[in-house]
């Protein structure tokens, strides 16, 4: 809906939009029918109080009474004038006193100066387009005019932002004033500093003078890589992407390997590199021609790995942080790697970059946010205190989905799907790593995300986006940005005042709630496999940091675990003790090359074992009641076997097999009984 109806729809309630709009008057404001007196038969126009001028004065004599009493008392008549109609086409109401105009026709023939009121009620009474919302460009000089009006139907055709006419009138009275004949007559800076000299406030009609170069510069100069290659600085707008954002080359002085790395990023946008991983590689580069540029080194023959390696240790000295090195090394290994394969420089044969080049990384602690905390977050109460209800479904996607930040933002409008058997299920694109993915969804969050559904096509037509940009979206088909996002969650931290065990204020990242997922599933022993299948990793490595959360809970279960070996004798276990580090390591160990179905080795690994296969006789043998099933069958198992060794005559067999039994009763009675076993 246009403005106008919008305003009308929001005023009524907010009522269903297709009874709205097969209900209301299709005509703007000031073609909609004049007001008529509430007092029944009057046919006067509303002055005040929904009351012609004659009858709120007899009102206000009467002194003021209850107002629905007094209209239902029904008020004197009021004698009808001599013309019947207002003289405007249309309008059914009586003139004013002598005049030819209802009270409220009468009120606008004097604010537009009393013209004739012949000529005023024709002219009223014609559809024309209202006054403020016409730009007249005919002021202005050619080729300006014909710039503007360029810069207009892009700002249309993007559907990006609103600009209301009235902007396009001051800065078309700008322009007036600057008597220049061209946009390209100055660059965007230059631009931005006339438009601030001649005292204007008004930051749409400088960010509409801005963007109204950029298109024009943009035409003038041509668009795609054959116009935007050679240049030292490319604008990516002008490569397709959103945005004002720039690759800057100036800085790199040596034009050999200013080509190379033109060259390189070319290649890598061509191919779908990410826009971020791209200007590292610039970056790094950069930083490269720095240091050669210092040392005086011009030629790439003369790029040896003497060289390279002097370079990693200014790097080391640089850049502080390992990270930040790891990430500059591989950028520039790549870029070397690239440039030999494909010929783009004659470099030095050993000019190379290895991986043992990288600096150690410390192992990053978890990341996952604490418990404490989360139980404050989790709230019902925290999560109604979001302002933006679509502010709450993000952060409850992120909690119990694992989503990147990115990736919830951008969610699209049709993003649940169900499994035959009605199970729900949220579908997003991993933008990482280029491809569509699901993960199940509860019931609650489910019924959340439908309500954000309905929030959006109460208003309107479904978007294409869950989460739509509140503001220079027309079409609501740009998503909410990380960055706003990031913001509105802040301030929710803030109004929360959440506060950690140690009763210090919380910080925390929306990536943090991935970890967060990822070591709640693996204390809960979901298997590593799922977990990599839910938070959509490219590979186990990368589930890899859970792991190591899950060998605790793991170690939490042994510690509890009640041990006993083949006596049935309990074996005592200190928790956090150094000889439990020592036991639990010895158990990982032999776990790994020792599997056995119904327990495990405690000999350690370099003895040999005397008892072969007859693990039940062993004295390092350990189980738990975890075992027991098995325990039971091996039993029975016993037991026919040496009844049939006894009904053959093979004594031999049935007395090997009775010391086994005998170990197997203990095990049995000890497991199944503990506390007996504990008081004796």
């Amino acid at each position: 809906m246009c403005a106008g109806h919008h305003h009308r729809w929001a005023k009524a309630g907010r009522p269903d939009v297709d009874e709205f709009v097969a209900s209301t008057d299709p005509g703007w404001a000031r073609q909609r029918p004049n007001r008529a007196c509430r007092v029944e038969a009057c046919g006067y126009g509303v002055a005040r109080k929904g009351l012609c001028q004659l009858h709120a004065q007899g009102w206000e004599r009467s002194g003021r009474p209850d107002f629905e009493q007094w209209l239902a008392a029904g008020p004197p008549p009021i004698k009808a004038p001599v013309a019947e109609a207002c003289h405007v086409p249309g309008c059914l109401l009586w003139p004013q006193a002598a005049g030819p105009l209802c009270h409220a026709h009468h009120s606008t023939w004097r604010a537009n100066g009393r013209p004739d009121p012949v000529v005023f009620a024709r002219e009223f009474a014609a559809l024309r387009v209202p006054s403020d919302q016409v730009i007249v460009l005919a002021r202005l000089p050619e080729p300006l005019r014909w710039e503007l009006a360029y810069v207009i139907q892009c700002r249309h055709d993007e559907r990006a932002s609103r600009t209301p006419p009235e902007v396009v009138g001051r800065l078309v009275s700008f322009l007036l004033e600057a008597d220049v004949p061209s946009l390209r007559d100055g660059d965007e800076r230059s631009w931005r500093k006339a438009f601030t000299a001649s005292g204007r406030r008004d930051s749409n009609g400088r960010g509409l003078l801005v963007y109204a170069h950029q298109r024009v510069a943009d035409l003038a100069a041509g668009s795609g890589w054959v116009a935007e290659y050679p240049r030292e600085v490319w604008q990516l707008r002008r490569l397709g992407y959103p945005g004002n954002l720039t690759l800057d080359f100036t800085r790199i002085a040596q034009p050999w390997l200013r080509e190379a790395t033109k060259r390189w990023t070319r290649q890598r946008l061509a191919t779908g590199v990410g826009l971020e991983a791209v200007r590292r590689g610039l970056t790094a580069v950069t930083r490269l021609a720095g240091y050669l540029q210092q040392a005086r080194i011009d030629a790439p023959q003369a790029l040896t790995r003497v060289v390279l390696e002097g370079y990693l240790a200014d790097l080391s000295t640089g850049v502080p942080t390992a990270h930040r090195r790891q990430v500059h090394i591989g950028q520039l290994r790549g870029f070397l790697e690239a440039v030999r394969q494909r010929g783009w420089a004659p470099l030095h044969p050993t000019a190379a970059l290895f991986t043992d080049d990288n600096p150690p990384r410390p192992q990053r602690g978890p990341r996952a946010v604490a418990e404490h905390v989360m139980a404050q977050l989790e709230a019902p109460t925290a999560i109604a205190a979001w302002s933006d209800p679509a502010g709450a479904v993000i952060t409850l996607i992120l909690i119990r989905c694992g989503l990147r930040v990115g990736d919830a933002t951008r969610l699209s409008y049709d993003c649940l799907v169900t499994d035959p058997k009605g199970a729900p299920y949220l579908r997003y694109v991993n933008h990482k790593m280029n491809r569509e993915a699901l993960v199940p969804l509860d019931e609650e969050l489910h019924t959340l995300i439908r309500a954000q559904q309905a929030r959006l096509t109460a208003e309107a037509t479904a978007p294409p986006v869950l989460f739509p940009r509140p503001t220079k979206n027309p079409d609501r088909a740009i998503p909410l940005s990380t960055s706003t996002y990031r913001a509105a969650l802040y301030r929710w931290l803030e109004s929360l005042d959440v506060r950690d065990e140690h009763a210090h204020r919380v910080h925390l990242t929306p990536h943090q709630w991935r970890h967060t997922l990822g070591t709640r599933l693996i204390n809960r022993d979901v298997p590593q496999e799922v977990v990599r299948r839910i938070l959509d990793h490219d590979s186990s490595q990368m589930t890899a940091h859970y792991a190591r959360l899950h060998d605790d809970t793991v170690r939490r279960h042994w510690d509890a675990a009640r041990k006993v070996d083949i006596t049935g004798a309990a074996i005592p276990s200190e928790p956090g003790s150094p000889l439990a580090d020592a036991a639990w390591t010895g158990h990982r160990l032999a776990a790994a090359t020792q599997a056995l179905p119904n327990g495990h080795c405690a000999l350690p690994i370099h003895k040999a074992c005397p008892h072969a296969n007859a693990c039940l006789t062993c004295p390092m043998f350990l189980t738990t009641a975890t075992h027991l099933p098995a325990h039971r069958e091996h039993r029975a198992q016993v037991i026919e076997l040496i009844t049939r060794a006894e009904a053959q005559g093979r004594t031999r067999v049935a007395q090997m097999n009775q010391d086994v039994l005998s170990n197997l009763e203990s095990i049995i009675t000890a497991l199944e009984h503990p506390e007996e076993n504990d008081e004796s």
